[in-house]
């Protein structure tokens, strides 16, 4: 009696014009049958200038206890045949920063973009930060990077022959190290693709640290205890040198430009200096330009000072990513 009086009702509602919502349907979602991992959401593919495409957030590490660990892919729209690979490792101190950020760039997307449309496949990667772990981790992940790579150059089109390495500030220090302290086998936690080669055909680093034992006492102790993990100036000496790419100097090393700022209060400019100087006596290929006039992540005593020493580093760079991986092919 209730229902038919129910119906009675719905129906004079409808011929009187009235919309009678739908009765929801039960969600009928699909299962597996065992617990189902992984990312079911479609990767985010935009396109930026010059038809340059970036697949934002691509998972390349995932370590038990840890976020995923991601980085940004932008290749450009002409691509018939595997093109050289250049990974950028963002600064922060080992403790902050982001894939899509350097130094007063106020679009740093765009720069790794126009990068791309030069004929270069381009990586920005993310990594564990110091106080989710300290020393080796973030060198464990940007290897995990290269080798995942690589393990996917056919997907990518990458041409894992031509792969170089750039960072600045801490990305600089990480850049370094996995360009010079190379060939080893994966001793992080995440082993896959691990019969992949890590090394790199060149490196560039943006006013890094080189030598943890030449840093200045007083510059930076507390970004470099949390990294190292180890109070400045009582680190274990193996500690110390594992972290330095300086000391991991000899001549089967790759290319390297070094780029830094004469007035860096933050990270001082000797540090390359005296990394160039080891890799001449090493003989191994190495370009050094101090520009005058600036300091840290190329700040200048005005914001024209600021852009001139910016883009004056970002066409080093890219004069120097043409010359290693495209004259010589």
């Amino acid at each position: 009696m209730r229902l038919h009086a129910a119906k009675t009702v719905t129906a004079f509602l409808m011929l009187a014009g009235v919309i009678v919502p739908a009765v929801a349907q039960p969600p009928s979602p699909a299962t597996s049958p065992e617990p189902a991992l992984g990312d079911p959401m479609p990767d985010r593919v935009l396109t930026l200038a010059h038809g340059v495409s970036v697949s934002a957030d691509v998972t390349y590490s995932t370590i038990p206890g840890y976020r995923p660990l991601i980085l940004d892919l932008y290749r450009p729209a002409e691509r018939s045949t595997a093109l050289p690979l250049i990974i950028y490792v963002h600064g922060g101190g080992w403790m902050n920063g982001h894939t899509r950020q350097s130094g007063a760039f106020s679009d740093f997307t765009a720069v790794l973009a126009d990068l791309s449309a030069r004929g270069y496949v381009v990586a920005s990667l993310e990594y564990r930060l110091s106080k989710e772990a300290p020393f080796p981790a973030a060198i464990d992940d940007v290897r995990t990077a290269i080798r995942f790579l690589k393990g996917n150059a056919a997907r990518y089109g990458i041409d894992p022959r031509r792969v170089a390495i750039w960072g600045g500030s801490a990305g600089g220090q990480l850049a370094a190290l996995a360009a010079l302290d190379w060939g080893r086998e994966p001793s992080g936690e995440d082993k896959s693709h691990a019969e992949q080669s890590d090394c790199v055909q060149a490196a560039v680093g943006w006013y890094g640290v080189y030598d943890f034992s030449t840093m200045p006492q007083s510059a930076i102790p507390r970004a470099e205890n949390a990294y190292l993990d180890c109070e400045k100036g009582a680190c274990p000496a193996d500690r110390v040198a594992a972290a330095s790419p300086a000391a991991h100097v000899d001549a089967k090393d790759p290319p390297m430009l070094l780029i830094h700022g004469a007035q860096d209060k933050v990270v001082p400019a000797s540090q390359s200096r005296e990394l160039a100087a080891k890799l001449e006596a090493a003989k191994v290929p190495v370009t050094l330009e101090v520009i005058p006039d600036v300091g840290h992540s190329w700040i200048g005593a005005d914001a024209a000072a600021t852009r001139a020493a910016s883009l004056r580093a970002l066409d080093l760079s890219v004069r120097f990513f043409d010359a290693q991986l495209k004259a010589a092919r």
